[in-house]
């Protein structure tokens, strides 16, 4: 990031998006239930990192500065949603080619196939009831492996917030399994 701030290094930038274009992009798809709006999501993370090149400190990591401007972008792109009560067309379709198939794998038979895309499905649902200041603890604890501390970083807060709303959103999505039976 340090030559991209510099030098306007455009391998320096590619690389750096090569390496967290994974990453942001499965944040983004998490935070916002549709693996389309997440692509454009992620593409817009980077505009702005690039467009806030100058504005990165060393001092700070910039795992930290990307993973702020991608949430950032979700959780506006969440209140928009809101307000205009939009659904994704994903959530319409009857289970046949939609994200749930991340899930399946061709050792197990159909019927554990078909088992894992339903647990998947309403995990991705009570995932996408939890308010957006829990979601964006749980994915990055447990989808993205940020410590504690790192998550307090991106989030602006103090660590024991991290540690009890990842309590809470853990709370939440257990009641919303058990009352589906997951």
């Amino acid at each position: 990031m340090w030559r991209v701030k510099t030098q306007d290094d455009p391998q320096a930038f590619a690389l750096l998006v090569a390496r967290w274009e994974g990453p942001i992009r499965r944040l983004c798809a998490r935070m916002t239930g549709d693996a389309h709006r997440a692509e454009d999501l992620t593409q817009t993370a980077f505009a702005r990192v690039f467009a806030a090149r100058a504005d990165w400190q060393p001092s700070g990591k910039f795992s930290t500065f990307l993973w702020r401007i991608a949430l950032n972008l979700c959780h506006d792109e969440l209140r928009k949603t809101k307000r205009r009560g939009e659904c994704s067309l994903e959530g319409l379709e009857d289970g046949n080619g939609s994200a749930a198939d991340l899930f399946a794998t061709d050792d197990l038979s159909p019927d554990a196939q078909a088992d894992v895309r339903e647990r998947g499905e309403l995990v991705r649902r009570a995932m996408q009831e939890l308010p957006a200041h829990y979601r964006a603890v749980v994915v990055l604890r447990h989808y993205e492996h940020l410590k504690f501390h790192e998550i307090a970083e991106v989030l602006g807060v103090p660590v024991g917030t991290v540690r009890s709303r990842l309590h809470n959103a853990v709370r939440l999505l257990r009641e919303r399994l058990e009352a589906n039976e997951i």
